[in-house]
């Protein structure tokens, strides 16, 4: 056997391992809606032990033993960038339901896994510099690549809240007007709306059942969405409800300033776009172009060149 296909053996097991990892932390969905179960489960003699039984092997046995072992792996992690995790976590919305251990264990297992076939191509060759620093350059980036996933779930979750808004607040308005009040009209958009906004609207109402106040709750949002345009929208729903001014008035001109600022967004978009064609234009397109109108007189141009030459 080549001794070149091992490494490609062991990073294929690893991917195989990875893959398993992250489909056991995976929530499997049931094609049985929650009201069948519970009435299923009520007419059971012990519905308990029904409910544990009728769960996937993976889900009663596999999923938590894996889960356990990445936090273990976690508890290994420095304490020094645990908070920034969690805030990444919170304004991503809890990718997968993957808490700080889960996520910082994960990370720790790819960065042992990739350790392995490094170490082999190490003490395979002789040790110089291109042979040390590629295989730590591989560990490393491997270690990092939840970090660049975890930060781009962040910006995409921010990207739908802000895309959203505009029309969340047309139908708060359109609440508000009909005579409900600003937190029936964030529950009735929880409700209706399974998108990023809609579940914050659902978390503000939770946070005001429980105890907090408005203003309160709204600040939280602001902090797990960390974007201006919902800044913006709280400081002054804040400073409407403390000078008593109408909310209807300042939905209708947070709205207006909304759609106006998302249509400045896309014309700036617009105008970014012949920059982001210039390089698939130059090094793509412009090749075949030359190469199919140039290219069948290249001959003829050599063997002119090689008769002068003689």
């Amino acid at each position: 056997m080549n001794p070149l296909w091992i490494p490609v053996a062991i990073g294929l097991l690893v991917a195989l391992s990875v893959g398993l990892v992250i489909s056991g932390l995976r929530k499997w969905a049931s094609t049985e809606t929650p009201e069948q179960r519970l009435e299923r489960l009520s007419a059971s003699p012990n519905p308990m032990e029904e409910a544990e039984l009728e769960q996937p092997f993976l889900d009663r046995a596999l999923r938590p033993w894996l889960r356990k072992q990445v936090q273990a792996a976690g508890r290994l992690a420095p304490a020094w960038n645990i908070e920034k995790l969690r805030v990444n976590l919170v304004r991503a919305g809890y990718p997968y339901g993957l808490t700080v251990l889960d996520f910082v264990g994960l990370k720790l297992l790819l960065a042992l896994m990739a350790v392995i076939p490094a170490i082999y191509l190490i003490s395979g060759e002789k040790l110089s510099i291109s042979t040390v620093i590629l295989p730590v350059a591989v560990v490393l980036i491997t270690f990092l690549l939840p970090d660049f996933w975890l930060g781009s779930r962040v910006r995409q979750r921010q990207r739908q809240v802000r895309r959203s808004l505009a029309d969340a607040l047309d139908m708060l308005t359109i609440c508000v007007d009909a005579g409900a009040g600003l937190d029936s009209g964030m529950l009735k958009i929880s409700e209706r709306w399974r998108n990023a906004l809609g579940v914050e609207f659902g978390q503000v109402v939770n946070e005001i059942h429980i105890g907090l106040s408005r203003r309160e709750a709204l600040q939280n949002m602001v902090w797990r969405t960390d974007l201006p345009e919902i800044r913006s929208f709280v400081a002054v729903l804040v400073q409407a409800e403390q000078f008593g001014l109408s909310i209807t008035t300042v939905l209708h001109t947070q709205s207006e300033q909304l759609r106006v600022r998302r249509w400045q967004r896309a014309e700036e978009e617009a105008r970014r776009v012949p920059i982001k064609l210039l390089f698939p234009l130059i090094f793509m397109i412009f090749p075949a172009l030359l190469a199919v109108t140039v290219g069948p007189a290249i001959p003829s141009v050599v063997r002119a060149l090689t008769q002068m030459g003689r």
